[in-house]
């Protein structure tokens, strides 16, 4: 699953866990239904006749992507939030701002996004910043590889990593499962071309890895150069001189700042209040 499919599904569960009510509706066979299934959590399939009726039982309804926003724009009965995850500008056309009208609130993942958002037409009264949450593994990782998201996305800068690392003669290893591959691990290179936050590098923050990523859009919120990780511009020679960097205090540093700021707890929390505010004016 995507770093906003693994939000949705924390969000459900911590909503629950909480004494609300909260239904995930996720597109038939998707990862993140069938992740739902498989953790016994309440979920159905999402399709426009039944956010139509179901949205009618509950006080608002919460889009995590853009193909959901659409659909809950168009079928919703229910007032309407939306996540908003990338960096990417608003298109500027009709049914882009009828589409963007319809949202009671924006929840942008980063203050960078919330600007985006702004420059697009959005009222600041109409968006909340809700930065991500990830859990805080108990022990910082122990390990000595240097790793790298797999992508197939030419944006998110897998082949410029590998790049970096043949310049600077580091073995590094692609992987499919951050969760499983970081606790083995003493660094994380994360680079993108544009990013709204990067839910993958607050994984690698909370096991306490040196986390080397990308001086774009919402990644500095997270990151200060030098003091709970390394910020490079998408350059291969600037990547291999980063892998000079890399140190356990960052990595620990890192840990502390998810620990203080980037909790699912306060995800949840924040969430909740953003909630609130939206069915206080109901």
């Amino acid at each position: 699953m995507r770093g906003g499919q693994w939000q949705a599904l924390r969000l459900h569960r911590g909503l629950l866990e909480r004494g609300h009510e909260s239904l995930l509706m996720a597109r038939d066979e998707s990862p993140l239904l069938t992740a739902a299934l498989r953790a016994e959590l309440p979920c159905d399939v999402l399709s426009p006749l039944a956010l139509r009726r179901m949205s009618r039982s509950f006080n608002l309804v919460h889009a995590h992507d853009a193909r959901s926003h659409a659909t809950g724009a168009l079928w919703s009965r229910a007032p309407l939030v939306v996540s908003r995850r990338v960096a990417f500008p608003i298109r500027d056309s009709a049914l882009s701002r009828w589409k963007y009208r319809r949202p009671r609130l924006f929840l942008a993942v980063s203050r960078y996004v919330s600007e985006q958002l702004m420059k697009g037409g959005i009222e600041q009264s109409r968006i909340a910043v809700v930065y991500d949450g990830v859990p805080v593994p108990p022990m910082p990782a122990a390990g000595n590889s240097v790793i790298v998201p797999y992508s197939e996305d030419p944006r998110k800068g897998m082949a410029l990593a590998e790049e970096g690392a043949r310049l600077a003669g580091i073995p590094i290893r692609t992987s499919e499962n951050l969760d499983e591959d970081l606790a083995r691990a003493r660094a994380l290179v994360y680079l993108t071309h544009s990013e709204g936050l990067g839910s993958g590098i607050l994984l690698g923050m909370a096991h306490g890895v040196t986390v080397i990523a990308s001086r774009v859009a919402g990644i500095p919120e997270l990151i200060e150069d030098g003091v709970n990780g390394i910020l490079v511009e998408n350059d291969a020679a600037a990547v291999a001189e980063a892998f000079k960097r890399i140190d356990p205090a960052l990595g620990l540093a890192a840990r502390e700042t998810v620990i203080a700021r980037f909790t699912e707890d306060r995800m949840i929390d924040a969430t909740i209040a953003a909630y609130e505010r939206i069915l206080a004016h109901a």
